[in-house]
């Protein structure tokens, strides 16, 4: 059998994570290559109890999400997981119990994802409302050797660099 791969796609909210991983999904499906994609407000909106977003909440939720990567990627399905884990431990978890795992920085500088925010995270961040905002009143720690960096959601040499990455992987 074939062992999967998580593929975690990190950044700062509003930073094209989802956008990313949804061209990758695509780019890999195209190739008859079994797939999926965990987005990690998807997964949130799941889960029972809720979580918030307290350390320990989302110490938690990057737990869980890790490990449910990893299940998938047991099967042998390549799991594309577009969330911020904000903390590089979060990320050291998920890779640590995946049966192979590739790091991709979504590297967006915080005023184009403060342009780019739908869901007001930055602007309450900015008027005291959130306290638990990566990258505007929470540290995000980027990676310190991540295997691909792409320049906003849409980079086409970043997404070529992902995929012939995972043909060799598998």
């Amino acid at each position: 059998m074939t062992l999967g791969t998580v593929v975690w796609v990190s950044g700062l909210p509003s930073a094209g994570k989802s956008t990313f991983a949804e061209q990758a999904l695509a780019a890999l499906q195209a190739r008859h290559v079994g797939a999926c994609l965990l987005d990690g407000d998807a997964v949130r909106a799941c889960l029972v109890p809720k979580l918030g977003f307290s350390h320990g909440e989302r110490a938690h939720f990057y737990e869980t999400l890790g490990n449910l990567s990893a299940l998938l990627a047991r099967q042998g399905l390549v799991v594309l997981v577009a969330a911020t884990a904000h903390e590089r431990a979060f990320r050291e978890r998920a890779r640590a119990v995946a049966p192979a795992f590739v790091e991709v920085w979504v590297d967006t500088p915080l005023e184009e994802c403060a342009l780019r925010d739908t869901k007001g995270l930055y602007a309450a961040a900015r008027s005291g409302a959130a306290h638990d905002v990566p990258g505007a009143n929470e540290t995000y720690e980027p990676p310190l050797e991540p295997e691909v960096v792409a320049h906003g959601g849409l980079d086409a040499a970043a997404l070529a660099r992902l995929v012939t990455l995972l043909q060799r992987e598998r």
